[in-house]
Parts: structure tokens; sequence; C-alpha cells
């Protein structure tokens, strides 16, 4: 849910990518007025530009929130453009990988309220889940602020210490490249075992989505779900002693992957 502050006091998004363009397609899908959206980007979109938003217009003097969406790698360039709203009741919310709350006070100062959040690509369709922490400066209303404009977008959860995002980062921001990863191997597995290509997509695409919907409304555990289908000495036994073999099944692999991408997380963090 968006608040009256950001339909007064107004929002602006820096940057208006993939993940930018699916926030304000949701905030304007659930009742935020264009009027109330100031876009800065460099190449906005045939869609931004239709939308009736303010784009690349002089921002107003004090926005309720600015929504950081620019890579990474465009920061230094962007960032010292919004210096002047830092330090006071604008709160900066940052979508952007790898860029930490302390870098952010560093450019826009030591009083201004952060949140540091990190969604991911099935947001697009509004089915994302965005993990988020806030500084010292945010209080409970701006925190409440920042997850009902990230709920346009799907579920939020809130960290309890800013590390905690390169555990996020490897898990959920890159968990949805997994998830196509083994789509992609089922499907080539169906087909070494005589399936016809386009049937064994269709078949790993739509049993991937339906088993993730079916863990997110079932009461039961996926633990649960999983030896419910399991029937003693059947077909699906067979396949997980070989998934779940502690040496090279998925017990002994995702921890390793998992890991991998946590730790490279942390050194894109501190700049290495």
């Amino acid at each position: 849910m968006i608040d009256d502050s950001v339909r007064d006091k107004g929002l602006v998004l820096l940057g208006c990518g993939k993940m930018g363009s699916a926030m304000l397609a949701g905030w304007l899908a659930g009742g935020l007025p264009a009027t109330s959206v100031w876009v800065n980007d460099p190449h906005p979109s045939d869609w931004l530009l239709g939308t009736g938003v303010h784009v690349n217009q002089p921002l107003p003097a004090h926005p309720a929130v600015v929504l950081i969406a620019v890579k990474p790698q465009q920061m230094a360039d962007a960032l010292p453009t919004l210096q002047a709203l830092g330090n006071g009741d604008t709160l900066f919310l940052s979508i952007a990988a790898g860029i930490t709350i302390g870098r952010y006070q560093d450019i826009l100062g030591a009083q201004t309220p952060i949140v540091r959040a990190m969604p991911n690509t099935p947001a697009a369709i509004g089915q994302g889940i965005t993990a988020l922490i806030g500084n010292a400066n945010v209080t409970a209303t701006q925190l409440e602020t920042a997850e009902g404009l990230l709920q346009a977008v799907g579920q939020t959860v809130r960290l309890e210490t800013e590390d905690q995002i390169d555990a996020v980062t490897a898990l959920s921001g890159g968990g949805p490249a997994y998830v196509f990863h083994l789509i992609e191997t089922l499907a080539a597995a169906g087909e070494a075992v005589g399936l016809p290509p386009d049937m064994a997509m269709t078949l790993a695409k739509v049993t991937v989505a339906g088993s993730g919907q079916l863990a997110i409304q079932s009461p039961e555990t996926p633990t649960q779900l999983r030896i419910n289908v399991t029937s003693p000495k059947g077909t699906t036994l067979a396949a997980l002693n070989v998934l779940m073999d502690e040496e090279s099944g998925f017990p002994a692999l995702v921890p390793k992957a998992i890991k991998a991408a946590r730790d490279r997380s942390a050194e894109l963090a501190s700049g290495a």
C-alpha cells in the first residue's frame, strides 16, 4: 500500500530499466498518480514517456522518497546529482546491488534516511520477493513506506542486519537463475529419454511453476510435499536417490553454490 506522503510530496525514480519499470507499473496500477512521480533516466523508453509521469524534469524540493534503480557502475555519476536532498526527511530507497548503506551515507550525508533492498527478477510480473533493511535514520513510518512501495511487485521480508543482504543476494537474488537452469536441465533430460523438445520444455516449465505455487499455497512443508510424491520403491524415489546423494547431489552442490554467490556479493560490496 502506497501512503499519502508519497502522493502528496512525490516520488523520484533514479533509473527506469527493467526493475524500475516493473516497480513504476505496479505503483501506477496500485493508484499512485502519474503526476506524483518524477523519473530521471538518460534513455527513457516509449512506454515510460507514455505513462504521464514527469520525465527528466526539475525535481520537487522535498520528495517523500527517492528510489535508486541505476546500475552500480552508473552510481558515481548519478547519485551526486541528488546530494541536495540528503540529510533531510527524504527517504532514499536503493535496489542497486553491491552498494552499501555506508557508501550512500558518504555521498548523501550521515543523517540521510536510507533503506537498502534486494529484489529479484520475478518482480517483473509482480511475483518477486524483496528483502530490506534501513539505517538508524529511518523511522518506522518510512520503513513501512518503503515496504509498501516494494510490495507493488511482490512480497517483502525485513532483515536484521545489513550483512544478511549478501545471503539474500545469493539465495533469492540469484535464485531465479538457478531455477531457470533446473528447467533447462529437466527439459534436456526429458529429450534424452525420448520426449520431443517442445513437449519436454513445456512439461519442465509448468512442473516447476506449479510445484512452486503448491509449495507457497499448501499448509504442508516442502519436505512433506516431497514425501507425498514419493512412493516406496517407485520411480520418484529412484530419481531422488541420485539427487539427494550427500556427496554428488543437491545437498552437496546447492550449499556450495549459495556460499560462492554470497562470498562474491561480499567482495563486490567491499569494492573487490
